[in-house]
């Protein structure tokens, strides 16, 4: 009679993985997504669609499969010159340039993936991203284990609120801040009747879009650039934004604080909410009532609201215009662009390309963000005179 085999004496496989690559994007972006780290579950098939729809490209998306089931979604569209066959990863450039993996996908699925990337295109770049993001680091292990150039360049630093700490220390927003807002709201009230609002989900219509628009239009992003940074003019980049609040997912994410003074559209806190994450993404006012500090009294009601609603970080991207660490915000991951360049003589060429690809970004040192505020600044937050002397006293 033979002896029955043990459940842990047979050998187990492991889990099979499928790479497939379709043409436009896939539908299984959206099954990725839902179960990716909470702050990226925003990677949606909408947020790419828009992005596409806004910026232009045409669009291949490769997905891995472990037992069927989506573990990573890529989506690709041509960049450069069309001989160079080099690809990017659609999308906004605010909170961050990336594509959607499931939290529980190992490096064995990039693993995967990597060949079948190397037959669509000679290099890939991803960004800009933070260091930490998950999609970035198994990429960047599987890359280098399979002969991958790996090509990186600084652009700037992050800057993160840790509202959970500032509470921890006491009472915040202080006593004595929220004294000084009541003072300037006092005189912001001498323009005609003051009216603060939320703007989230089913909120965002045409008419919100327009008065977002409409602020933006006489802020200092307007009077001072040709405008085509301004987040929700025909002119800069609100066809992305109205085309990402068609998928209902996304524009529940997507909150607005706005004033409205007499009716008229005033000011401004763009921001997206992830899990307990805010990323705080543009801000901007009306100069005529500048020197009562709408933007900050807006942001710090929008604060308020945001702890109420279990928001524990804010962050707050590129950038420093000198009010993000009055306020409490530190120095978070750096962001950076990535090449990868597919093993062979390609990867060979992006070795000797390193030091010139570095040297198109920053250097990375103390004043960084600093440098980079002339650039990312209007990329991340609509900062402005008033923002530079605003904050927590």
């Amino acid at each position: 009679m033979s002896k029955p085999m043990l459940l842990e004496e047979f050998t187990r496989l492991p889990p099979a993985l499928t790479v497939d690559c379709v043409d436009g994007l896939s539908g299984a972006i959206d099954a990725v997504a839902a179960r990716a780290a909470p702050s990226h579950r925003f990677l949606r098939y909408g947020w790419f669609a828009a992005a596409i729809r806004a910026y232009g490209g045409h669009a291949r998306t490769l997905t891995v499969a472990r037992e069927g089931e989506p573990v990573a979604a890529l989506p690709i569209i041509p960049a450069g010159p069309a001989w160079a066959r080099l690809v990017s990863v659609p999308g906004c450039y605010w909170p961050f340039r990336s594509f959607p993996v499931r939290e529980d996908a190992g490096v064995e699925a990039i693993e995967a993936l990597l060949p079948r990337l190397a037959r669509e295109a000679r290099a890939l770049r991803l960004g800009p991203v933070y260091d930490g993001d998950p999609a970035l680091e198994l990429l960047k292990h599987a890359a280098r284990a399979q002969g991958w150039a790996v090509l990186d360049r600084f652009v700037a630093d992050s800057f993160a609120l840790d509202i959970g700490a500032r509470r921890a220390e006491g009472p915040w927003p202080r006593n004595s801040t929220l004294k000084k807002n009541r003072f300037h709201e006092k005189h912001l009230a001498g323009h005609g009747e003051l009216d603060w609002r939320f703007v989230h989900g089913a909120d965002w219509t045409e008419a919100a879009f327009d008065a977002l628009a409409a602020i933006e239009e006489k802020s200092w992003i307007a009077d001072r650039t040709d405008g085509s940074d301004a987040k929700f003019t025909a002119r800069g980049h609100g066809g992305f934004w109205r085309a990402a609040a068609e998928d209902p997912v996304i524009a529940e994410s997507m909150w607005a604080a706005m004033l409205h003074i007499d009716g008229a559209p005033t000011a401004f806190s763009f921001d997206m909410n992830a899990g307990a994450l805010k990323y705080a993404i543009a801000n901007s006012y009306d100069p005529r009532v500048a020197k009562h500090s709408p933007g900050k009294l807006l942001y710090y009601r929008n604060l308020v609201q945001a702890i109420e609603d279990g928001i524990t970080t804010v962050d707050w991207g590129a950038g420093d215009s000198g009010y993000k660490q009055v306020i409490g915000a530190e120095k978070g991951p750096a962001i950076r662009d990535w090449l990868f360049v597919r093993p062979g003589i390609d990867a060979l060429a992006g070795k000797l390309l390193r030091a010139a690809w570095k040297r198109t970004g920053r250097a990375e040192t103390g004043s960084a963000a600093a440098e980079a505020d002339g650039v990312l600044g209007a990329a991340k937050g609509d900062d402005g005179d008033e923002k530079r002397a605003g904050g927590e006293d």
